[in-house]
């Protein structure tokens, strides 16, 4: 078991070598640069506009300004400085990673303690009218985009989005601001859980009629073993798929609901990559999509050790 772990947070390392060289080479395939918006501006003139690319190092080569940014980041942590915020990057990424890792593990909570009870429910009650109706609202949460889900509960609740109250934004944290929170965060996590929560309930429900079905339940049945423990067998096994998809949730989370943060107000990375885009911002994005991978990375190292403890064979292996 230790060397598997070894093995998998090895493979990490030049995993992350490949997606910083793709992250910098998928951002200089952006047309322009930061300076770009200071073309048609009359009161820049050229000899201005050069001088800013020599000073924030646009005027290097792609290839120079890749191994000086990731020589930087091997010997001293620096990521890079933000063009547009005139700050470095990581204290930037900081600011918001924490929203953002709370919100997203809160939402990846609320999705598996809904989804897999729902999913376990339908299975055992299969086209039956309380199957049929979940499905349905199944197939709803799947269909309707995250955003406009956010539009209609923030006009249903008179919310004008955001996790705090006009009178706690800035406040220092106290039992008042904590309760405030909470009355908040219930509408992100709901808007940004649906479509996964939906999505996860399917899962699970063919999952576990497929464990249904097996050869080794009816072995099962057949030694005499209760109901019961034949359904905690049936569970166990249809849950091993469900782990390898959650090690996705993590960055599925944090690059689909861009649009839901910008519309809920909420101080997440998604608005805030947004905006770097925007920008040409180039080392902003590039960290921020390092981040994304290297959560990924994580996610899935957790899963495969989770699977590793549930199912003997891939310890074995």
């Amino acid at each position: 078991m230790a060397s598997f772990i070894i093995r998998r947070i090895l493979i990490i390392i030049p995993m992350m070598f490949i997606v910083s060289f793709i992250c910098f080479f998928l951002t200089e395939l952006q047309p322009g640069d930061f300076v770009s918006q200071y073309l048609e501006n009359p009161r820049i003139s050229p000899e201005q506009i050069e001088l800013i690319k020599e000073r924030l190092g646009l005027d290097q080569p792609p290839m120079t300004r890749y191994v000086m940014w990731l020589k930087q980041i091997i010997t001293k942590g620096d990521f890079g400085y933000s063009f547009a915020f005139k700050r470095p990057v990581i204290d930037l990424i900081w600011e918001r990673m924490g929203w953002t890792i709370s919100i997203a593990l809160s939402t990846i909570l609320f999705q598996w303690i809904v989804a897999v009870p729902l999913g376990i429910f339908s299975a055992l009650h299969p086209y039956r009218m309380w199957d049929y109706i979940l499905t349905f609202v199944a197939f709803i949460g799947i269909s309707i985009p995250n955003f406009f889900f956010a539009l209609i509960l923030m006009y249903l609740t008179n919310s004008s989005g955001g996790l705090f109250s006009s009178q706690f934004i800035g406040a220092p944290l106290t039992w008042a601001k904590f309760y405030d929170l909470l009355q908040h965060v219930w509408l992100p996590i709901a808007v940004i859980g649906l479509s996964g929560l939906a999505g996860l309930m399917r899962v699970m429900r063919g999952n576990m009629l497929d464990m249904l079905g097996a050869p080794f339940v009816n072995s099962l049945r057949a030694r005499g073993l209760p109901e019961k423990q034949v359904r905690k067998h049936v569970i166990k096994n249809a849950l091993n798929p469900m782990i390898s998809i959650a090690g996705m949730e993590l960055p599925n989370i944090f690059s689909g609901t861009v649009i839901t943060a910008i519309v809920l107000n909420l101080p997440t990375m998604g608005p805030f990559f947004y905006t770097a885009l925007l920008n040409h911002d180039q080392y902003l994005v590039m960290t921020f999509l390092m981040f994304i991978a290297f959560i990924t990375q994580i996610g899935n190292l957790l899963a495969d050790i989770l699977l590793a403890v549930l199912d003997p064979r891939i310890r074995m292996s």
